[in-house]
């Protein structure tokens, strides 16, 4: 299967994403969970100890400083969906501005990151990936806070693991999520004049999931 940005932005309009068996394989095929994974924007869900970690002034974040660095590091792993043809699409879908990542520094070195595409109001996540402890959830932490003061209505996580359980995720059935996406497209959130926060704390603070 060769995918355009194009037909890749309707098929996630629609609901489905492709992925592959692994890296090497040159083939992709379009997945529609029955159940699917989300974080509702208001329900992230911020531990003590992570809320101690983001608190912490030992670390950067950044918006879209280093894709190509996020995304490798994503199918830097044993088994990864992400394929050639899967980097290549979200790249040029990054230059266009429709692909996003959120980006973890401590001292110049990338240690921890999450990217994914924008379509309307809903944001869908794609992978993430930690170098350090709670690289992850550093990222993720300061992405939904951005996306929620950017607007956006719906955070996709496509399939629920116990990690993100753990921050939030709920599995809702496709019918659910597809009404969720249709009331997502149609608005216009403004990411672009959206600022990162200037802190953990603030991140922590605006979050009313603190538990």
């Amino acid at each position: 299967m060769t995918l355009s940005p194009e037909l890749l932005l309707q098929a996630y309009r629609a609901g489905i994403f492709p992925m592959a068996e692994h890296r090497d394989d040159p083939e992709l095929f379009w997945v529609d969970p029955r159940r699917r994974g989300v974080i509702p924007i208001n329900g992230f869900r911020i531990s003590r100890s992570l809320a101690r970690r983001l608190r912490r002034e030992d670390y950067e974040v950044t918006f879209d400083r280093d894709f190509d660095g996020v995304i490798d590091a994503c199918a830097d792993r044993r088994e990864t969906w992400i394929n050639p043809e899967i980097r290549a699409l979200f790249t040029e879908l990054h230059r266009r501005g429709h692909a996003h990542s959120i980006e973890v520094w401590m001292q110049d070195e990338l240690v921890g990151g999450v990217y994914g595409l924008e379509v309307g109001g809903a944001f869908c996540g794609e992978s993430m990936f930690s170098r350090r402890r709670d690289g992850s959830k550093i990222a993720l932490a300061w992405l939904i806070d951005l996306l929620k003061r950017a607007g956006f209505m719906l955070f996709d996580t496509q399939f629920l693991t116990e990690h993100l359980a753990s921050l939030g995720a709920i599995e809702i059935p496709r019918q659910q999520y597809r009404a969720q996406l249709a009331t997502a497209l149609r608005v216009s959130p403004d990411l672009a004049g959206t600022p990162l926060a200037s802190s953990g704390q603030d991140v922590v603070q605006r979050n009313t999931q603190t538990s």
